[in-house]
């Protein structure tokens, strides 16, 4: 890769090499080869005599594009302005036998767009299983703080209390929905097929001399060569471009999901409560050397935010197409399909390492909900006074008192909460001091935390991952910056 040119950061910085090979040029100009293998084969089988045993074995033998070869393709291009014949003659030159049934009977989105769909099916192939496993570890984590009492908050303000693990089950069910969104729109793919310029199959109801039984055999056999279930029955000269809207959607959907979990590590972590992994060498700050920025969480989310934006192109591009084709759409998808994925890659990569790693720090939690707890546990308190004898509303009054006056120190003189040792030197609540540190147990206010936790983990989550169970590793995940 030159350094004199500018080259996307999805790819050349964040983006796993797996999902990178998917849309790299190489893969792309080798699998347009393989399709016209596939096409030959197909209408060998079917009947076509004049496709030979030498030109098939010759497109075998040189399905992988070399470096000269994309070379040559890029200077034929720019004499012909059209990539897809620039290819044909590219290959025709390396498989003399073969070139003159290359692309036999079909249009440039016989390659295109079926070459598209097929890197959408196996770039998802490659998501599910990093999202299964970042399901599967949140899992761990979420049981692990099953029972661990933590402040709520509502609108960013202290709230009724839940457990770190309950947390967790916020974003683990958003992962869920997203799993099964993005299982959905990969079993939904299918193939575009051989269907001709305008999509009637014209060219190929020549090739076999008006035989429409042969025309359907053909692209049958092809959807079966290239490993699919389906190809779509009815399309234009493109396979309609709502199917991009479809592949798009769940992973941009899997955005706000990340978004969510990321931002609310990051404010978990300025609370100094929980924190993403901090590698020994990281350095956080070039000029704060204390510092102990939540990174990966921050890049998560800035990257989600450009996942979210590419729903509009893929939205755009399918409702503004006209009749059976326009190009207005080849190179938006060449920018924007390879983005998505790649995209949805890094924060699952990056969502992996981070639920790897999380940090809990219980001693700040606790130190937190009992700055807290007293004002939550005041109507336990009245509740306390009444079974004793006292009036609900003398009391209610009594501790109203002491409340403001233990909010006076804590805003205005910046003292700690002072409301219990106010309550055991008010002789009017001398009935419930020995049960005081009952009433104040932060497990009694977590409600069903830990049961809704270990039931959801144990039954819903379980059930969800039955199906991938060969896919669940505990392999480190390193990330490249």
């Amino acid at each position: 890769m030159s350094n004199d040119k500018y080259a996307t950061p999805l790819s050349s910085r964040y983006a796993s090499d797996e999902m990178s090979k998917i849309f790299s040029l190489r893969h792309r100009f080798s699998t347009w080869r393989k399709l016209w293998l596939t096409l030959a084969k197909a209408e060998k089988e079917v009947g076509l005599e004049m496709i030979t045993d030498e030109a098939i074995a010759e497109m075998e033998k040189h399905l992988e594009i070399t470096d000269e070869e994309i070379e040559d393709a890029k200077k034929e291009e720019a004499i012909v302005r059209h990539d897809v014949m620039a290819h044909v003659h590219t290959f025709g030159k390396t498989c003399p036998a073969a070139a003159g049934i290359i692309h036999l009977g079909a249009t440039s989105c016989y390659v295109t767009d079926n070459a598209d769909l097929i890197f959408l099916r196996d770039a998802y192939d490659i998501l599910i299983p990093k999202l299964v496993n970042v399901i599967d570890r949140l899992s761990k984590f979420a049981l692990e703080y099953k029972d661990l009492p933590v402040l709520g908050w509502t609108h960013f303000q202290p709230a009724q209390l839940t457990t770190v693990g309950k947390r967790s089950t916020l974003w683990l069910q958003e992962l869920l929905w997203d799993l099964r969104n993005m299982q959905r729109a990969r079993d939904d793919i299918g193939l575009r097929g051989a269907k001709g310029t305008t999509g009637t199959q014209a060219s190929f109801l020549s090739l076999f001399h008006g035989n429409h039984d042969k025309v359907d055999e053909l692209d049958e056999k092809i959807v079966e060569l290239l490993g699919f279930d389906h190809a779509y029955p009815c399309t234009g000269q493109t396979y309609s471009r709502k199917i991009d809207i479809d592949a798009v959607a769940p992973l941009s959907s899997l955005g706000a999901t990340a978004h969510k979990m990321a931002t609310d590590i990051r404010l978990l972590a300025n609370l100094k409560e929980i924190e993403e992994p901090f590698e020994k060498s990281q350095i956080g700050s070039s000029a704060m050397a204390y510092k102990r920025n939540p990174m990966r969480s921050e890049r998560v989310c800035s990257l989600a935010r450009h996942l979210g934006s590419l729903y509009q192109d893929v939205f755009q591009t399918s409702a503004v197409q006209w009749f059976e084709r326009t190009l207005d759409d080849s190179a938006i998808r060449r920018i924007s399909l390879p983005s998505a994925f790649l995209t949805a890659d890094i924060l699952l990569s990056t969502l992996l390492n981070i639920t790897s790693g999380l940090v809990v720090y219980p001693k700040v939690i606790e130190r937190r909900i009992k700055s807290e707890l007293p004002f939550m546990a005041t109507e336990n308190i009245i509740m306390a006074m009444v079974e004793n004898g006292g009036s609900r509303q003398e009391c209610h009054e009594e501790i109203r008192v002491l409340s403001h006056q233990a909010a006076a120190v804590v805003k205005e003189q910046g003292g700690d909460n002072d409301l219990i040792e106010r309550i055991k030197n008010t002789e009017y609540f001398k009935p419930i001091w020995g049960d005081l540190e009952k009433l104040l147990d932060p497990s009694t206010f977590v409600g069903r935390a830990p049961q809704q936790t270990e039931k959801f983990v144990k039954v819903t989550v379980a059930e969800a991952l039955k199906p991938y169970q060969s896919y669940i590793n505990d392999e480190a995940v390193k990330l490249s910056v």
